[in-house]
């Protein structure tokens, strides 16, 4: 927490000291400290920095030898059955197996026009107007060109990026992905929340939000950046996170007056679409795998050997529709 300031007490620094009223001189206090105005400022306000993007660079160091990709899509609403995308934004960086990130490689940013006019509700939180789409299509083959080689690929809410980049081209498909938001514990890294702004903010940056690169520029620094606490950087949390399976439990089969315990415990309902049990489910690091079967044989099933239907999941599978 900042240091609270107050300029107008008697241990406020200051330049010079003036008083009226006596013609005496008043001699300065030798123990004064002296603080200039931009000083005072960066002492009682946090001085957000304009967020550069990082150039590409001409030639990758080798040894940064694996190849990530941040990307964000803008999308005529949150629906990936049947809304569309109308933007798309990646960023190609190098890094190695300590998740040390490395140089930027590649650069893709572009517009699609969608079969229906962009919602107002969109225009306003994107400033994408049908006017800008109209006549464009995203380059494939240049995206391609990015995605093809890449080991993994991060977007800050992947449940929803994965799935709308999947119906809207094969390219994404078989990869390995990672979410920003879910798989990084901000909180213990000092963020107040998991928002891209928030983030930034913290970070010390201000940026031109809801444009696709530019939040992919924004999103690689809070990832890269050295904080004290936390002895690795968030991307390098965010890596290792990627290495692990996890495990999604499906509650087939249970009573329907334990809706409300299953809710509160987080798990979400499942319709029964694309091959899945038509249950509530919840998905869990395979550390958690026994606690969370007890909890369903004891609280939920009232039965010892109660068996319900589970999957493990590696990057390749998760945040899937």
């Amino acid at each position: 927490m900042a240091e609270q300031f107050d300029m107008f007490s008697e241990q406020a620094p200051r330049d010079h000291v003036v008083t009226r009223g006596s013609s005496n001189s008043v001699k300065p206090d030798k123990h004064a400290i002296t603080m200039t105005e931009e000083d005072m400022v960066r002492h009682l306000y946090r001085i957000l920095q304009k967020l550069m993007p990082r150039a590409i660079a001409p030639i990758a160091r080798p040894a940064y030898p694996l190849k990530g990709i941040i990307l964000d899509t803008e999308t005529t609403g949150l629906n990936a059955r049947k809304d569309e995308i109308i933007e798309i934004g990646a960023i190609a960086f190098t890094f190695d197996a300590t998740g040390s990130i490395g140089d930027v490689t590649g650069i893709y940013g572009g517009l699609q026009q969608p079969s229906v006019s962009i919602p107002t509700e969109i225009t306003r939180l994107t400033g994408i107007i049908d006017g800008m789409v109209a006549g464009q299509s995203i380059d494939t083959a240049a995206l391609q060109a990015l995605i093809g080689p890449a080991d993994l690929l991060i977007a800050h809410n992947a449940s929803f990026d994965r799935p709308f980049c999947e119906v809207f081209s094969h390219l994404f498909s078989g990869k390995a992905w990672a979410c920003s938001n879910s798989e990084i514990d901000w909180s213990l890294r000092g963020y107040e929340g998991t928002k891209l702004g928030y983030l930034i903010g913290q970070a010390g940056y201000f940026h031109e939000g809801h444009r696709a690169v530019d939040d992919c520029f924004a999103l690689l620094e809070v990832l890269a950046r050295e904080i004290d606490g936390p002895a690795s950087t968030a991307f390098a949390e965010l890596y290792e996170a990627s290495q692990r399976s996890r495990v999604r439990i499906f509650a087939e089969n249970s009573p329907f007056d334990m809706k409300d315990d299953l809710k509160a415990r987080g798990y979400r309902w499942s319709d029964g679409s694309d091959g899945r049990p038509k249950s509530w489910w919840i998905e869990v690091g395979e550390e958690a795998l026994d606690d969370e079967l007890r909890y369903l044989r004891t609280e939920i099933y009232r039965y010892p050997d109660a068996d319900p239907p589970i999957k493990r999941l590696t990057a390749f599978d998760r945040f899937r529709a």
